[in-house]
């Protein structure tokens, strides 16, 4: 194979290859400098047009072989020196593992971002880390927006993710071990991990899955999710993934592996628990009371997001003797002249709403908000008004449709839209014994899955009663004493004791 020839002595034979194994595109830039107090050798340099920074290029490349062009002669009968050596002696952007000897190596470093340094004589060269091109800047979150709380999120390179990390754990024990998966688009991801205090099994189990990853490129790191995971037709995502630095960072302290991919400001996390998408990184900086209230509130709204047309749909076809006779009475006046059932009710507005929530996300910033807030009092107003669905189905759907909101997982609120539907067809067949059914069948599946080795349930199913200080409760922090029991490897965390006023 072409990728694997040895390099050429000859410079401009070089050039050719190069250009030839990129088609002769446009942003492949080579250069070459005469030196002419060296007998008129040719040292060449070549890098990628956008992946490099450019003033580091010229200031740490060009302008100092520039210099030793001038500088550098050697006496009349002094020896052929050795261009090569001195070039790395003397140019700063040549690290410790900078030879390139092969095409394959040259083509690596180039799509890198790095900058090859070659020379007429050698068959080998340089590469020098010149990594830059455009890149987005630290923002706030948009995904996982807190009233208090830090305001930076992850960008698309993973360099700059790794620094978010490493600014908040500054600790050698933070290990990062780095990869690359795509056989086209070499995309980096990186292991990410505090040593001695994540299980090491996890670790294991992590690297043998990435490395078990054979794919043309890697765009996202859903990409990396789907290959990874251990359940493959489950609505419930069993990995993690967050754009949040302390979120990731939180984790990384309890024990879990971050997986970094560049491209993507979402870094994702495992092992991940039920539990864990009904949590807020805001949860740990509020008052523990005030926290536990919200997250009460958030299982509600699971309920509610679950279950409520379903409900709705049993109680209304079948078992109308378990609604008082005032509300059975109203809900009744309120249905008259309705031409469907109320399954058919239901399912039309929910349709409704779910396009109008797509609509809003589709649309541009400035018009999808007024589009979908406008278009559901539009269309709901008008659908009571024309008698085509009920005043009460239509406060069951925007209930429904609020409470999943609530939801601070964006994957996990996508699951209960998906089961939703499910469990309005049981209620609309069995009534009630079919809701009971399709609950039932859900909490069996929950029970049964595992993310990497860890029960999805925990620390619920299995009963783990010191772990639930953190689970629907949130203790203060003095009283969170330990890690997660399935998770971490060391499980004693190091706590100062709440300090006492003075007497």
């Amino acid at each position: 194979m072409a990728e694997q020839e040895q390099l050429h002595s000859a410079l401009q034979d070089n050039f050719a290859t190069i250009r030839d194994a990129f088609g002769n595109s446009p942003d492949i830039v080579t250069s070459v400098i005469q030196f002419t107090a060296w007998n008129g050798e040719n040292v060449g340099v070549v890098y990628m047009e956008g992946l490099v920074d450019a003033k580091t290029v010229h200031d740490m490349i060009m302008e100092p072989l520039l210099l030793a062009n001038k500088s550098s002669g050697r006496k009349a009968g002094a020896p052929r020196p050795d261009i090569m050596a001195y070039l790395r002696s003397n140019l700063p952007g040549i690290g410790e593992d900078a030879a390139v000897r092969r095409l394959q190596e040259l083509i690596a470093a180039i799509l890198d971002g790095k900058t090859v340094i070659l020379a007429d004589g050698f068959s080998y060269g340089w590469s020098a880390h010149t990594t830059g091109g455009k890149e987005r800047s630290v923002e706030e979150p948009t995904t996982q927006s807190v009233v208090r709380g830090p305001r930076d999120a992850f960008t698309e390179s993973i360099n700059t993710n790794l620094s978010l990390l490493r600014k908040r754990i500054r600790s050698p024990k933070l290990w990062y071990e780095p990869l690359t998966i795509g056989e086209l688009t070499q995309t980096k991801v990186g292991i990410v991990f505090i040593h001695g205090v994540v299980n090491d099994k996890v670790v294991a189990e992590v690297r043998q899955r990435l490395a078990r990853i054979d794919i043309d490129g890697i765009l996202e790191s859903s990409y990396i999710e789907e290959l990874i995971q251990d359940e493959t037709f489950t609505p419930f995502p069993t990995i993690y993934s967050s754009e949040r630095p302390d979120v990731i960072a939180g984790g990384l302290l309890e024990g879990r592996v971050a997986i970094l991919v560049d491209g993507t400001p979402f870094v994702l996390m495992a092992p991940a628990l039920f539990v864990q998408f009904y949590q807020s990184a805001e949860d740990y900086y509020q008052r523990p009371e005030f926290a536990t209230l919200i997250r009460i509130l958030r299982c509600i709204c699971f309920f509610i997001s679950l279950l409520a047309p379903s409900l709705y749909i049993a109680i209304t076809t079948f078992h109308q003797e378990l609604l008082p006779s005032g509300l059975l009475f109203s809900l009744a006046a309120q249905r008259e002249g309705i031409p469907f059932p109320a399954y058919v009710e239901a399912l039309m507005m929910e349709v409704t709403f779910e396009i109008l929530r797509e609509a809003g996300v589709r649309l541009p910033k400035t018009v999808g908000q007024a589009v979908s807030i406008v278009g559901a009092l539009v269309i709901g107003q008008a659908a009571v008004e024309a008698g085509l669905v009920s005043p009460a189905m239509v406060i069951v759907v925007a209930i429904t449709a609020i409470s999943n909101f609530v939801i601070p997982s964006f994957n996990m609120g996508i699951s209960i839209r998906i089961l939703r539907f499910l469990l309005m067809i049981f209620g609309a067949t069995f009534g009630l014994f079919g809701v009971f059914v399709g609950v039932v069948a859900i909490v069996q599946h929950l029970c049964s899955m595992r993310s990497f080795g860890v029960p999805y349930m925990a620390p619920m199913s299995p009963l783990i009663p010191q772990d639930q200080k953190d689970v629907i409760l949130r203790l203060p922090q003095w009283g969170l004493l330990t890690r997660p029991r399935l998770i971490s490897r060391n499980r004693v965390r190091k706590h100062a004791k709440p300090t006492q006023k003075p007497k």
